[in-house]
């Protein structure tokens, strides 16, 4: 087992991985850039080390950076967390030339689902159902037309490249396809450095739906359920839940089963998701990869009574899992709790939080790195805390969930509790019934 572990990450998620590390008694070291000076993680971990200014790309992006914290502090392993490094080839690549073991997968295996093009190739060929449109990159706009009259409108562009609904376009006919096209190669450079894009039928009234799965290195992989993520506003998650309200105990077998053997087809090792779209007639539809562990991953924790950064540890370790293919026999639900305004575009609201008052009682989690003072700085992702509840059902928990909601207080700065809280009384939300499109028509006037 390892001796040190460096967290190669900021916030709620590094607090997160510090707190399983102590447990376990692995010895921790925190990077933080200069903005994160006062932040919880660098307080409760064992050691911690400055890697640059506020920006992300000279801080939390700077792999020599990390390395040489690494080295300096003699640990054995790093934990990227999620976003940042976590899916980046290069630094799993290197760390193993330090002789740092990369709490994740191999680089082979994120650059075989990294690139999303490939990794629907890569799935098809495992015979995991996967969306009808073009094989691989599109080379012009007229070749993307072609595609789009094989299997018909409606259809939208990707970019390979792709993340939190970047360079996407959906399209309805050739006049929406070409400006899409231009858009989104657009956007897509100038977020990934990538303008690479990639066409699919565009499934209609879909829910979101993802499959937690943990391999090891000796072959064995397993499935923790599935979580429900269709709560979503351009693309990014607000709310989670699982077991989803679609999902029957058939569906989850098929769909469990071809996340194992998507998988299982490039020898994964560590945590993973695989994420579906799963439409009116429950059909689903191989949607992407995620090799590193997902925010949403405490509602599984909760519902399996399975730590999942422990299991990520311990296959890196080269421990065997000790999973099973799960079915949940309790209902969890997370509110991603960030400082923006919900009433305002969902502005991002950076400051000084002047009150906190967290939640608690029977079946409330909260993770969260802030404190009365704390300062939210302007320059990172503005999660700030999930909220996480378990009970019996879904309708005990919708019910525990909205107390917990109005217990929390957050004073300074703004926040989305007031969205969760009306989100918790819509009938149409606590019927299940809704898709990926829900928040399109959902009333924000007076947040």
């Amino acid at each position: 087992m390892f001796k040190k572990i460096l967290v190669a990450n900021r916030g709620e998620i590094a607090l997160r991985i510090i707190r399983t590390c102590k447990e376990m008694g692995i010895k921790t070291v925190a990077v933080y850039s200069t903005a994160d000076r006062d932040s919880l993680h660098v307080r409760f971990s064992d050691e911690a080390v400055c890697i640059g200014p506020p920006a992300s790309r000279q801080s939390y992006l700077s792999i020599p950076n990390i390395i040489a914290a690494a080295e300096i502090t003699n640990a054995d392993a790093i934990h990227p967390g999620y976003g940042f490094l976590s899916e980046n080839a290069e630094f799993s690549k290197i760390c193993e030339e330090y002789n740092i073991k990369f709490i994740g997968p191999s680089a082979e295996m994120i650059n075989a689902m990294g690139d999303k093009a490939s990794a629907k190739a890569t799935m098809k060929k495992a015979g995991v159902p996967t969306i009808p449109g073009s094989d691989g990159l599109l080379d012009s706009l007229e070749q993307a037309r072609d595609v789009a009259e094989k299997i018909k409108y409606p259809v939208i562009l990707k970019a390979t490249a792709g993340g939190g609904g970047k360079g996407m376009r959906i399209a309805r006919s050739d006049e929406e396809l070409a400006k899409g096209w231009n858009d989104a190669k657009l956007e897509a450079a100038a977020a990934f450095g990538n303008d690479s894009l990639y066409l699919e039928k565009f499934v209609e009234e879909p829910r979101h739906v993802e499959i937690q799965i943990v391999g090891d290195r000796y072959g064995k992989i397993c499935h923790l359920s599935e979580r429900d993520c269709s709560i979503q506003r351009r693309h990014q998650k607000l709310v989670e839940e699982t077991p989803s309200p679609i999902i029957t105990d058939k569906l989850r077998d098929r769909m469990g089963k071809a996340a194992i053997k998507g998988a299982k087809s490039i020898r994964y090792e560590g945590a993973g998701t695989i994420e579906f779209l799963v439409d009116k007639n429950g059909d689903f539809y191989f949607m992407e990869m995620n090799t590193r562990i997902q925010v949403e991953h405490p509602i599984t924790e909760e519902v399996t009574d399975f730590d999942l950064i422990k299991e990520q540890i311990k296959v890196a370790a080269g421990v065997r899992i000790s999973g099973q293919n799960y079915t949940p026999n309790l209902f969890a639900i997370e509110c991603r709790i960030n400082a923006e305004d919900p009433g305002n575009g969902f502005r991002p609201s950076p400051g000084k939080i002047t009150n906190l008052h967290l939640p608690g009682g029977h079946g409330v989690r909260i993770d969260s790195h802030v404190y009365t003072g704390y300062t939210i700085p302007p320059y990172y992702d503005s999660l700030i805390a999930k909220l996480i509840v378990s009970a019996q059902t879904r309708e005990e928990g919708l019910v525990r969930m909205k107390r917990a909601l109005q217990e929390f207080v957050i004073e300074g700065v703004k926040t989305t509790l007031p969205f969760h809280i009306r989100l918790m009384d819509d009938e149409q939300f606590k019927s299940g019934k809704f898709t990926t499109a829900f928040m399109d028509t959902f009333d924000l006037s007076g947040l």
